[in-house]
């Protein structure tokens, strides 16, 4: 449909009925939690009549609530995936967005988000840099700087109008992407309580009245379709001005208890949304085989001849290697249900496989060394000391990471990206004469792993074959003659 023909997007013209009272107030007006947390909320709504309206704060001075608010709040969200195998698209109309709200222009009614007498919930999510503390905000600012001064500031509005009522408490459910999400932002709205000298009543009251959940958070979302934006609106009899792309994959594993399952009923949708006690095995998880697999695919597959994470995962080589390092490797040293492990890895296999996110493997090579300690080492040094010898395909894999280093393959560079003390150190890594000493070197520097891995029994003589493999046969014929002698 041309766009001449498109009707203006609002609650009159789509024929929506009045809006939901206020049950969320949610602190992040992005794509992510656009495409994750409105559609969990609609979803409750449609399967259970939650009646739940979210009021959007715009956390920093220059935002999108004006945008919001000149479409009612309401947008379009397309989901794009693979399930089981097959291509997936659909897309809905999100209309549970009652009003956006920028405290930088309007303070007030900000303010009067806290007597919402119907409001239970906080979200946000303003970034990892997010929850912070500023030691300059003070109590009168309108607003202050930092998300959690804002929310001390609401949060105490709202024990002062309900004269300390811990009915009137609120759940809190970060979804910023740090460990320990509302861990650490409680602990920094207690410093500003302390800073502010506010009332001892009103720090008990966010003891017993109010609950903070730990979160993690993972839905892959480009957002705004900007070079095909045209064949998304040829879509809609409206124009949508906010459209947002996300994955059909959704997950969201929060610590509560029955209490907070009461609250939240979820587990009466389709979405997988878990309340657990404990949500540290569920990141675990998602860092070594998601994260995990990403990482160790990346050197690997770029020193083969692959562009993207599609064609790594598409291609019978590389599909494989990625494969056998998740299965029988990675999934091998987890503390969890066999069954739930591999479920899951099947899920990421379909998301790496998605035709609708091209995923450059030279974009997610950034910080690789880094990145390769956290999410895959850790499976690597766990399948040693379970099994007594070291894993196949990790371990080439950590060879592959150090060639990478070197910084070019057959003539042409590599996209290698990381802080300038990574890129000296593998500049004198690489000066030495053998393989044997490139990969004693590498092992060793406590700089890039905290610890000395030439103490791992046979890792350096491995690192060293696999090392001379890769450089005499290439990395498909080189992996061929390591897994003979390993």
């Amino acid at each position: 449909m041309s766009t001449a023909t498109h009707k203006h997007l609002n609650r009159v013209s789509m024929g929506l009925e009045e809006k939901l009272p206020v049950k969320v107030v949610q602190f992040g007006e992005g794509n992510f939690l656009r495409a994750f947390v409105e559609y969990a909320f609609q979803q409750l709504n449609k399967t259970v009549n939650f009646n739940a309206g979210i009021a959007v704060v715009q956390p920093i001075a220059r935002g999108m609530v004006n945008m919001l608010n000149n479409q009612d709040g309401l947008y379009t969200l397309f989901l794009k995936g693979i399930q089981n195998g097959e291509a997936v698209q659909q897309k809905e109309l999100i209309t549970n967005i009652v009003k956006g709200i920028d405290p930088y222009t309007d303070f007030d009614q900000y303010l009067e988000l806290a007597r919402e007498d119907n409001l239970e919930f906080i979200i946000s999510n303003t970034t990892e840099a997010g929850i912070a503390y500023d030691a300059n905000d003070t109590f009168s600012m309108e607003p202050p700087n930092s998300f959690p001064a804002k929310l001390t500031r609401l949060l105490y509005e709202r024990f002062e109008h309900y004269k300390g009522d811990t009915k009137k408490g609120l759940t809190i459910i970060p979804c910023e992407l740090i460990n320990y999400n509302a861990d650490t932002l409680k602990e920094i709205i207690l410093k500003y309580g302390a800073l502010w000298n506010l009332d001892g009543a009103f720090m008990d009251w966010l003891d017993t009245g109010c609950s903070f959940h730990n979160t993690l958070v993972d839905r892959i979302v480009p957002g705004y379709p900007k070079d095909d934006i045209e064949a998304h609106n040829a879509q809609l009899d409206y124009l949508d001005n906010l459209i947002v792309t996300a994955e059909t994959f959704l997950l969201w594993v929060i610590e509560g208890d029955a209490q907070l399952k009461d609250k939240l009923p979820f587990h009466m949708t389709a979405l997988d949304v878990k309340i657990v006690d404990d949500m540290q095995p569920y990141r675990t998880r998602k860092v070594r085989i998601l994260n995990g697999a990403h990482t160790a695919m990346v050197p690997f597959s770029l020193l083969y001849g692959n562009e993207t994470v599609k064609e790594t995962i598409d291609n019978d080589f590389t599909g494989t290697f990625v494969h056998q390092a998740i299965f029988n490797e990675i999934n091998e040293t987890l503390p969890m249900e066999r069954s739930e492990l591999d479920a899951f890895a099947s899920d990421v296999l379909d998301r790496f496989r998605n035709p609708f996110i091209k995923h450059r493997l030279a974009d997610i090579a950034l910080n690789s060394i880094s990145k390769f300690k956290v999410r895959v080492l850790p499976s690597l040094l766990a399948f040693e000391s379970k099994h007594k010898k070291l894993p196949t395909n990790l371990t080439f894999a950590l060879a592959c990471l150090i060639r990478f280093y070197k910084g070019s393959w057959r003539g042409e560079p590599l996209p290698v990206k990381d802080g300038e003390p990574v890129v000296q150190a593998f500049e004198k890594i690489w000066s030495s004469k053998s393989v044997q000493e490139v990969a004693q070197l590498c092992l060793q520097n406590t700089e890039f792993w905290d610890q000395d891995l030439t103490q791992v029994e046979g890792l350096s003589e491995a690192i060293a074959f696999a090392l001379e493999q890769i450089e005499n046969h290439g990395v498909e014929k080189g992996l061929e003659h390591y897994k003979e002698n390993y």
